[in-house]
């Protein structure tokens, strides 16, 4: 009788990290990967889209942790935007009261997307289309997150 290896062995893949780059207008979204080493865009959305998104990432219990941009200012200090994302933060608890969420620092974001994207031969047409910034600014957030995460290991 011939051993089957491995049968008994079962792989389970980790709960995703998931990016949230907050504007007033659209709202950039980005996973890892189950290991945690990359992130990749899932999309620009509303309010309602987002809900929708999360609620269906939830049920399929893929997510272990949000992460939100925070919009410090140079010198450290809340402003006007932070205020919107603590107002935010807190109806996303509301909402979805099982989620953990922190708020990374996303200082220049915005800046570093635009030169990703710029340095990824899009045409201007391109990088300029709604939305592609706020995914971009949120993978790179989750970027920076995932790395410093590997550095504290």
């Amino acid at each position: 009788m011939q051993e089957k290896r491995g049968a008994a062995m079962s792989l389970t893949q980790k709960k995703r990290v998931v990016s949230i780059d907050y504007g007033t207008k659209r709202i950039g979204v980005a996973q890892s990967d189950p290991l945690w080493l990359f992130a990749q865009p899932v999309g620009t959305f509303d309010r309602a889209g987002l809900s929708k998104t999360l609620d269906t990432m939830l049920k399929s219990d893929e997510i272990a942790l949000v992460i939100v941009g925070y919009p410090l200012s140079e010198s450290g200090e809340k402003n006007t935007m932070t205020g919107v994302i603590d107002r935010f933060i807190e109806t996303l608890h509301e909402e979805f009261p099982q989620l953990r969420i922190e708020t990374v620092d996303e200082h220049h974001s915005s800046r570093d997307a635009r030169s990703i994207l710029i340095a990824s031969g899009k045409s201007r047409k391109n990088r300029q289309q709604k939305g592609r910034l706020d995914s971009a600014a949120a993978c790179v957030l989750l970027s920076e997150y995932l790395e410093n995460q590997e550095s504290a290991r």
